[in-house]
């Protein structure tokens, strides 16, 4: 196989994915339960704060699994 050929769909496919993050980061904020889903870990203790949405990460796996699983077949 044509070592360009695989070159360009790597490019596209990075390219493309890098155009969902920009969208997701662009439209996160705006998703109201987005990183506040119970189970999220939120530590407050004076002015420092410290914030881990494991609940949040899990849920995305998840669904990205499962879309990345529905385009692969």
């Amino acid at each position: 196989m044509n070592p360009l050929s695989e070159l360009g769909k790597i490019l596209l496919f990075l390219g493309i994915l890098s155009a969902i993050i920009g969208l997701f980061l662009i439209t996160g904020p705006k998703i109201p339960f987005l990183g506040r889903l119970p189970g999220d870990i939120v530590f407050r203790r004076g002015n420092f704060t410290f914030y881990f949405p494991w609940v949040t990460c899990i849920v995305l796996s998840i669904i990205l699994t499962l879309i990345i699983s529905i385009f692969r077949r």
